[in-house]
């Protein structure tokens, strides 16, 4: 009944990211469920999971909750022994009420609110991330508040130039490696464990992108322990790709390139505690959107490409179609008619509710309205950047398939992280 303009559709997910069985058949057997909708086959979520722990070992994950906070991927997760990266008082409940030990969190926003903070500390969560001076010291001033004694980690980030990155994050977080010097003695002087943390931007295709921060890492950590101190750790941020119209490695890749980078500025891979904030990675390619065709035009002004509506857009799903960042694969009815060029816009009345206009794609040229496509890869920064009630759209229904196979922890689920 599909295709796709890139792939080729496979039984099975594989390296290629195709949509998995059981996606197919939950679509397949549910025809007339009204569109748009997402599903996610978490069994694909604990594959992810399982190939990561693979290939980075020494590696504690942290899932970056952000991508999808949904309730059935954190239990998932949860069960196969994950930690988690939070970016707010409501995920941090999320996690605790499904299970997750709270030494088990990192609240990795540098930005938060005192009273955040102080919620947090309160319900023992003890590492932070910052990349200010202002920040740290709300930390410590909180910490001591709520605990009665400066007790915990603090990672500061520091910034990178985000090359290789579909998504660069350079631009709002982290600082530089000179600004970041003296937070880092401040820190350790009030009592704090100090690591430092940095990210290579999101949708990351390039596995050496961690080269050159690790080797700025390394610079302060001599400085550190000149100073009498022992770092605590590394966190090695996001960035591990999902996959989308140009191609990407896979994880064993990136999991070599990292420990080879560690090894080479550290001495050994596990010389230090390390952490990774997965988000995309684990659950993009779990999820398929299906929407539906609710306009076509031929328009004077853009002769020779339709403009194609559909029922999913900027605000009620592809959030990341902005500035075209994120290309998704489609999938679309079989045809003879062969394809042709279109741009892809949303139902909203908003003008800035085109998604495609100049990466293009190409859709059968006897595509009707009402006929269904379908984005693939789209299990993450989708339903959770859905609007709550833009244009009296609802938000993205979610639909998530049990993981057939009960999780099996990597480790004990109660364990406190340890740094080595």
């Amino acid at each position: 009944m599909y295709s796709t303009n890139e792939l080729p559709l496979l039984a099975d997910l594989s390296a290629t990211g195709s949509v998995s069985a059981r996606a197919d058949d939950f679509i397949a057997a549910n025809p007339a469920l009204p569109t748009p909708f997402l599903v996610v086959d978490l069994d694909v979520v604990a594959d992810r999971y399982r190939q990561l722990n693979t290939a980075l070992p020494s590696t504690s994950i942290f899932f970056a909750v952000k991508a999808n906070p949904a309730p059935e991927v954190v239990a998932l997760l949860v069960g196969l022994g994950s930690s988690f990266d939070v970016a707010s008082p409501g995920e941090i409940d999320l996690c605790l009420d499904l299970g997750a030990d709270p030494s088990r969190l990192s609240y990795g926003n540098t930005i938060k609110k005192e009273r955040d903070i102080a919620y947090a500390a309160s319900r023992g969560i003890r590492i932070f991330t910052v990349d200010s001076s202002a920040e740290l010291e709300k930390v410590i001033t909180q910490l001591e508040s709520v605990t009665g004694a400066v007790q915990g980690t603090v990672y500061i980030r520091i910034v990178t130039d985000g090359a290789g990155a579909d998504w660069p994050l350079s631009r709002k977080f982290g600082c530089s490696v000179q600004e970041a010097w003296p937070l880092m003695l401040r820190a350790a002087e009030s009592g704090l464990g100090v690591g430092v943390s940095f990210h290579v931007g999101s949708q990351q295709r390039n596995p050496q992108a961690w080269d050159q921060p690790l080797c700025e890492v390394a610079e302060l950590f001599r400085q550190l322990r000149a100073r009498g101190f022992t770092p605590a750790g590394i966190n090695l941020g996001g960035g591990l790709p999902s996959v989308y119209t140009d191609p990407t490695p896979e994880v064993q890749a990136y999991g070599a390139a990292i420990n080879s980078a560690l090894a080479r500025h550290f001495g050994r891979e596990d010389a230090y505690f390390t952490i990774i904030e997965p988000g995309r990675y684990l659950v993009g390619d779990a999820g398929v959107i299906q929407a539906e065709v609710v306009l076509i035009t031929e328009r004077d002004s853009d002769p020779g490409r339709r403009w194609i509506y559909l029922d999913l857009g900027m605000f009620n799903g592809l959030t990341e179609a902005l500035g075209e960042a994120i290309r998704y694969r489609l999938r679309h009815p079989a045809t003879d008619a062969g394809c042709g060029p279109v741009v892809l816009a949303g139902p909203s009345c908003d003008s800035a509710d085109v998604l495609y206009e100049t990466y293009e794609y190409q859709l059968p040229l006897d595509l009707k309205i009402g006929d269904r496509i379908e984005f693939l890869s789209t299990g993450a920064y989708t339903s959770s950047y859905s609007s709550v009630w833009f244009n009296g759209f609802t938000p993205l229904v979610s639909h998530y398939l049990p993981a057939s196979i009960s999780p099996a922890p990597t480790y004990p689920v109660s364990a406190p992280v340890q740094p080595r």
